[in-house]
């Protein structure tokens, strides 16, 4: 198991800070992710909110995440939004399955699974909660070779081959409906980061410039051709 540099609350709000300039690329993964979730979604690894935005159209959003202040600012965000419901918690503790109780029929866990050194008991977990027929969408990165400094400052444990996230879901006990790469761009873009450059972190000019003008790209270029690689993995699990 990788040892991952540990960062700060700080470091982590100011990666999301940084992210919320790429609107485009949450609206992508909403039209991916939001037409496999259900009406009553728990968000595992809510963040900022980044995300959670997208999914004002649904009945109920519960969102967790094991970061206190991150939690804070995810509620003062959705103050006015009465049927978003924020909680500490971290989705390795068995007390995650007491999210039942909203009646939760899908999951959200995008970009968040790489944190956690027992991405196993998460799965258990998530599997425990949900009803038969349940959903569980996840994002995670992709390609072990792909990691650096970015992902060692992030506490990324890992990055995924479809082969580990099909095996880590099936033994969860979660059949695979979907399984596909996004974003081969990138994949490009992260390469250079951590293999050339050796950034510790993604640049708000990176940031905007790619979702100004790749993501409207190839967002739509991937809609009809399913890429052969890419940065993530795109899986969605039933139960």
């Amino acid at each position: 198991m990788r040892t991952c540099v540990q960062t700060s609350s700080e470091y982590k709000l100011a990666d999301q800070e940084r992210m919320k300039a790429a609107r485009r690329y949450f609206q992508w993964q909403s039209q991916l992710a939001g037409n496999e979730l259900g009406r009553r979604v728990l968000e595992v690894g809510c963040g900022l909110g980044n995300f959670s935005d997208h999914l004002k159209d649904r009945e109920l959003v519960v969102g967790i995440d094991a970061d206190e202040d991150c939690l804070s600012r995810w509620r003062e965000r959705f103050a006015d939004r009465p049927k978003y419901v924020g909680h500490v918690l971290n989705a390795e503790s068995p007390d995650l399955v007491e999210m039942r109780s909203y009646g939760i029929d899908s999951i959200a866990c995008l970009n968040v699974l790489e944190h956690i050194e027992d991405d196993q008991q998460v799965l258990r977990n998530m599997h425990a909660l949900l009803p038969d027929g349940g959903r569980a969408v996840l994002l995670v990165p992709a390609f072990e070779a792909l990691y650096g400094e970015i992902d060692a400052r992030l506490s990324h444990f890992r990055r995924y081959t479809r082969v580990s996230v099909r095996r880590i879901a099936e033994s969860a006990g979660f059949r695979v409906r979907q399984l596909r790469f996004m974003n081969t761009a990138g994949f490009f873009g992260w390469w250079v980061n951590a293999r050339i450059l050796r950034r510790t972190e993604q640049s708000e000019e990176q940031v905007a410039l790619f979702d100004s003008y790749v993501v409207p790209a190839i967002s739509r270029l991937e809609r009809w051709i399913p890429p052969p690689f890419g940065l993530s993995i795109l899986a969605t699990l039933e139960k």
